[in-house]
């Protein structure tokens, strides 16, 4: 290890200490997640013996295949930092740690398979089953209502179309309905100009079904908050969303107040 000292300054020392780095946040991100098909970690610093005083240009991670608390796939991660500070000699103990704060920009990639997987999550399963919120139970004489089968379609334009069942004691509503899809205080989703699509629900059950919708519109605009899912020492912030196909695409940027202990 103290080899690589010698000849910091060279391209081989140079490689040495960018090697390491490398492999030790890549390391340490790959254990924030509960699976990862890869994550890749570039770390640029020119020249090199900035290292050593704890200064690099920049730091790059992509990743693929993310799983986040279990259940919460992305089909791919980025975040990429302008100049960075840090302590190298936590580098040495196989750490990082930041001298102070830092921003990244990133990026996110969804496919509608893991939308759709996500709410069958149990964070999200249990903000949807048994409500009894005067709304619903109005509804329902008094019991419970639950929302089951979920799925969620992907539209152009920013639009997504949402299928699902409210289901009390042996009565099951369809519902279904379209809305456009965007970006609140840079990390809320928001579900806008909802529209009753009546064709999907039998006409003796539209009224009925319109109501629960409204509902299931309100729920689903106070459930989705980035904020939840923080990882430790960081916050994601939005700036813009896009449907492109299957895949939902969101850009914008991190808050790195620490490296990450944990997931």
């Amino acid at each position: 290890m103290f080899g690589g000292f010698v000849g910091f300054n060279n391209n081989k020392g140079g490689d040495w200490g960018e090697n390491l780095l490398n492999k030790v946040a890549s390391n340490t991100i790959r254990h924030l997640f509960t699976r990862s098909d890869s994550v890749n970690v570039t770390v640029r610093c020119n020249p090199s013996s900035k290292l050593l005083q704890g200064t690099i240009d920049s730091f790059k991670m992509e990743g693929t295949g993310l799983v986040i608390r279990r259940d919460f796939r992305t089909e791919e991660m980025s975040f990429e930092t302008d100049a960075v500070s840090l302590d190298f000699s936590s580098v040495m103990q196989g750490k990082i740690a930041l001298k102070q704060p830092t921003q990244a920009i990133a990026k996110i990639k969804l496919t509608e398979t893991d939308l759709n997987q996500a709410f069958h999550a149990e964070l999200v399963r249990k903000r949807l089953e048994n409500l009894t919120v005067p709304a619903l139970t109005a509804i329902s004489g008094g019991q419970p209502v639950s929302f089951a089968d979920v799925e969620l379609q992907l539209l152009p334009d920013n639009r997504v179309k949402f299928l699902a069942k409210a289901t009390w004691g042996n009565t099951v509503i369809p519902i279904s309905f379209m809305s456009a899809i965007n970006v609140a205080k840079r990390k809320r989703i928001k579900f806008e100009n909802i529209q009753f699509q009546a064709e999907n629900v039998p006409p003796d059950l539209r009224e009925i079904s319109k109501q629960l919708m409204t509902a299931l519109g309100q729920i689903l605009n106070e459930m989705i908050d980035l904020d939840r899912f923080d990882l430790d020492g960081v916050k994601l912030r939005l700036n813009r969303l896009e449907t492109h196909g299957k895949i939902l695409l969101f850009s914008g940027y991190a808050q790195i107040e620490r490296f990450p202990r944990t997931g």
